[in-house]
């Protein structure tokens, strides 16, 4: 039923923060390297896809292999016996990072990413809220210490981004830097002159 031809396999999750532009580039990015979408998009994200982007969640799931709702929590993606080659969430709300980080595993999302953890997998976070509590801090110092990546959507400017694109790709390329996916998404320092 799952596998096939391609060459890794992803979950990929949007929650309810802004910035689901990064989750969308991530989507088109990762398809395009054929990699296999496993594909969650939560209620409240929902709303802010049509706010932000003006389309619907069925156009980002037309990325996708797969797609669950948050609340099927018979997917697959909710057994450490499906294997992937790791998990994204992107954007992802400050009540996911908790969720996580305190183990409630209250739906799809948040037992994928409890999964992805317990079964030693790379985990990739990237929050978009700012400033920052000492409680979400503490939240993301939590998952931290257990290997999670804490990957805020804080893009740089050495590479002189002229678009919002710009800014974008550089927050996808440091995710797939992370996953180990080869990108030129952005002019890395040493190619700067």
């Amino acid at each position: 039923m799952f596998g096939g031809h391609h060459s890794s396999r992803f979950i990929v999750a949007i929650t309810g923060a802004s910035g689901v532009i990064y989750g969308k580039r991530l989507l088109e990015v990762l398809k395009d390297k054929d990699a296999e979408i496993h594909l969650v998009i939560s209620r409240s994200a929902e709303k802010i896809i049509e706010y932000e982007l003006g389309i619907s969640r069925r156009d980002l799931e037309k990325y996708a292999d797969y797609n669950y709702s948050e609340n099927d929590l018979d997917s697959p993606l909710a057994s450490g016996s499906f294997k992937t080659d790791g998990m994204i969430i992107v954007p992802c709300s400050l009540k996911t990072i908790a969720g996580i980080a305190s183990g409630f595993s209250s739906n799809l999302i948040l037992r994928a990413a409890d999964v992805t953890i317990k079964e030693g997998r790379k985990l990739i976070l990237v929050p978009r809220e700012t400033p920052l509590s000492s409680i979400h801090l503490r939240n993301m110092l939590e998952l931290a210490r257990i290997g999670v990546v804490i990957l805020p959507a804080m893009p740089a400017f050495y590479h002189k981004p002229t678009s919002i694109q710009d800014l974008v790709d550089f927050i996808v390329g440091k995710i797939l830097d992370n996953l180990g996916i080869e990108h030129n998404l952005y002019r890395r320092w040493a190619q700067i002159k």
